[in-house]
């Protein structure tokens, strides 16, 4: 019989990386409010994956759900993150490949039917270098990654 993995949600995470991701989705949620989202739900769990950030844009008459994908890396100094930067190094975006945006997909659909959402959607990455030491961020937001 398989076992079965248990997920549990960011911020109940312990240790330095899940502190660094947990850092990364507050950075991501205060970016999206301030683009005037409303931010709907946070690590939604399911056995067979999450999703980080789900809100809500109004334009017009038409709402559109977004499902954000959180990629957060940290540096020990500013100039570490912008010699990264520079050199066109790793970036945390890349990290969302096509078996990621497949569970995604299934998670969504969870999402969707549980909510019984049948407005638009579309799936957001949020690429966050972090240098906590110096209380530093940068964001890269990229919407609607499937064309």
């Amino acid at each position: 019989m398989p076992r079965e993995t248990f997920h549990m949600k960011q911020t109940d995470k312990k240790g330095e990386k899940n502190k660094i991701g947990a850092l990364g989705e507050q950075i991501a949620v205060n970016y999206v409010e301030k683009m005037g989202f409303k931010v709907l739900q946070l690590n939604y769990l399911k056995k067979w994956g999450e999703i980080d950030v789900v809100a809500r844009e109004t334009k017009g008459n038409k709402e559109i759900v977004h499902f954000i994908e959180v990629k957060t890396v940290s540096y020990e100094t500013k100039h570490d993150l912008d010699k990264a930067v520079s050199h066109g190094t790793w970036r945390p975006e890349e990290n969302v490949h096509f078996k990621k945006i497949q569970r995604l997909n299934r998670v969504i659909e969870s999402w969707l039917s549980e909510h019984s959402a049948n407005s638009e959607w579309v799936i957001d990455i949020a690429a966050i270098r972090v240098v906590p030491r110096e209380k530093y961020a940068s964001i890269k937001y990229i919407s609607n990654i499937i064309l």
